[in-house]
């Protein structure tokens, strides 16, 4: 039992040196006002408690989890030699929803909503995004202006 106590002790310790070590700034010297998980101390550790439920990866450095993405559906499309990438075809969304547009051409373009009198520069090689509120129900190209390619038909229900 001794020898428990001793791994348990010696456990602790290591814990308790070696949290914060990144910098003097990252232990904090009061409670944090704004926390998605409370931070770990040497009483909380794994180590601490065989019953502990903790994460490892828990502490004052940890990094938040990735946001919701911000928009409901997203259409990723490339054109390539005049070919788009996936094929043309509909993409269903709800009315109201948010939709985000990235096209990445391989020559300089403009992409164009119809409908919603939306256009986007495409410079070449390089994705660019549009965000749209889809208000308006009915079928909409989604179209090259200077190529003249038809990307996808938005199908607002």
């Amino acid at each position: 039992m001794p020898a428990a106590r001793s791994t348990v002790a010696a456990a602790c310790l290591l814990a308790f040196l070696t949290a914060g070590c990144d910098s003097p700034a990252a232990a904090p010297t009061s409670a944090p006002t704004t926390s998605a998980a409370p931070a770990d101390s040497p009483a909380d550790s794994p180590a601490a408690s065989s019953s502990a439920s903790a994460s490892p990866t828990a502490g004052p450095t940890s990094v938040p989890p990735s946001p919701v993405p911000a928009f409901d559906k997203e259409v990723v499309v490339s054109v390539a030699k005049r070919k788009v990438t996936p094929p043309t075809g509909r993409v269903e969304v709800t009315k109201g929803s948010l939709v985000r547009i990235t096209v990445t051409s391989d020559v300089a373009d403009e992409l164009h909503v119809h409908g919603y009198d939306k256009t986007l520069a495409l410079p070449a090689g390089t994705p660019a995004s549009i965000d749209l509120r889809v208000d308006k129900t009915g079928l909409f190209e989604v179209e090259t202006h200077s190529s003249h390619l038809v990307l996808f038909q938005l199908v607002v229900r």
